[in-house]
């Protein structure tokens, strides 16, 4: 054996099958539940200039067969920066393989679905934006691990905006957008943030799903529970995450909402609306769509064309987060759903679709947010 795997680590998610020489036939653990499972996160030892072969096997029944075509798995051999690996997948081999070929330059490489964003990493952003004018931590309530709840605020004015991410915990792009947001929330020398802040309270949640991020899931929390499929009537005892952000959002009104989530098989930028929700308005729909095409507007990397189908005429989904609020609070609401493949509009043959670009992009919808606030 020249090569060692471990994942017993936040966020760390993989199964070593069997080790033989540079290669590894590896699996993933599902979540709580055992419904989904995709998401992986792991570390490769070897001594330097090892080439590590390793196969992630019986993907064909994983959550989302389609997110493997044409993926390619992240590494990153200080955590810091993250880069595409050669990676090809074959339905046909041991029910569906993931080949991930990873050279080390050093003794250790990490391997991940996406860059991850771990728990110290939200308490490092948590701790940061606290400490900033203007921005209360408060904590909405806690998870079934018994992890806080955190909602930062800030903002003087009478709209009332919440951003929230991570329902789905392996969709690690949402934070590093909220990475983003907050910076820009908090620049007190960007005329887009000052204006913002005058005109809304912002209440934002970087992680609705704190156990999850923690135990390494895709989708679920610690009960198995799909938080978005949870806000009809989420409870104590299964999504106590949704009921307590949601008995916040009762308490203040919403009156724009973004729920920030990443696709598996769509290689796009896009938002899901409400369309099919009782009682949809005009003005709530014209309102959506201004937003959408003034997004694309300011950004290359978002765009319109490519989405999910949506509801027919009173036939939403009241479960699902952006559904329900527009419905309960009148709100414009919208789920924005960034890559795990890179973005074709822009693509980047290094990075793939990043950390970075998904700060860059929360920036442009913030953007894009103070264009119409003033009709909400």
């Amino acid at each position: 054996m020249t090569i060692a795997i471990h994942s017993a680590f936040d966020s760390g998610n993989i199964e070593v099958r069997g080790i033989e020489g540079d290669g590894a036939t590896l699996g993933i653990r599902r979540d709580a539940g055992g419904e989904f499972f995709q998401w992986f996160h792991f570390r490769v030892t070897a001594k330097p200039g090892t080439v590590a072969t390793l196969r992630i096997t019986g993907l064909n029944a994983s959550a989302y067969p389609l997110g493997w075509p044409g993926y390619r798995a992240r590494v990153s051999g200080d955590r810091v920066h993250w880069t595409q690996a050669e990676t090809t997948f074959d339905k046909a081999v041991d029910e569906g393989t993931l080949t991930i070929v990873a050279p080390l330059q050093t003794g250790a490489l990490w391997v991940a679905y996406f860059a991850p964003y771990s728990m110290e990493r939200h308490h490092d952003l948590v701790a940061r934006m606290a400490a900033m004018p203007g921005v209360t931590l408060r904590v909405l309530g806690q998870s079934l691990d018994g992890q806080a709840m955190d909602c930062l605020t800030l903002g003087d004015g009478p709209k009332q905006v919440w951003l929230y991410a991570r329902q789905h915990p392996g969709e690690t792009m949402a934070e590093w957008w909220m990475e983003g947001a907050l910076a820009l929330l908090t620049d007190a020398a960007d005329s887009v943030a000052r204006a913002l802040r005058a005109k809304a309270t912002f209440h934002i949640v970087p992680n609705m799903n704190p156990d999850g991020s923690r135990r390494g899931y895709l989708r679920t929390n610690a009960a198995g529970a799909n938080l978005n499929r949870e806000w009809a009537n989420p409870s104590a005892e299964r999504s106590p995450e949704v009921l307590c952000v949601r008995d916040a959002m009762d308490a203040t009104g919403v009156d724009f909402a973004l729920d920030v989530h990443g696709d598996e098989a769509l290689p796009h930028n896009f938002i899901a609306g409400f369309e099919g929700i009782p009682g949809i308005t005009e003005k709530q729909l014209a309102l959506l769509n201004r937003y959408k095409a003034e997004l694309a507007r300011l950004s290359p990397d978002f765009q319109t064309r490519v989405g999910y189908p949506p509801a027919g005429a009173g036939k939403a989904n009241l479960t699902m987060s952006t559904n329900a609020v527009a419905h309960r609070f009148g709100a414009v609401a919208g789920t924005l759903e960034m890559p795990f493949k890179d973005a074709k509009e822009m693509p980047d043959a290094v990075h793939g679709w990043s950390p970075e670009r998904s700060a860059a992009l929360a920036r442009d919808c913030l953007r894009a947010l103070a264009l119409i606030i003033d009709g909400l």
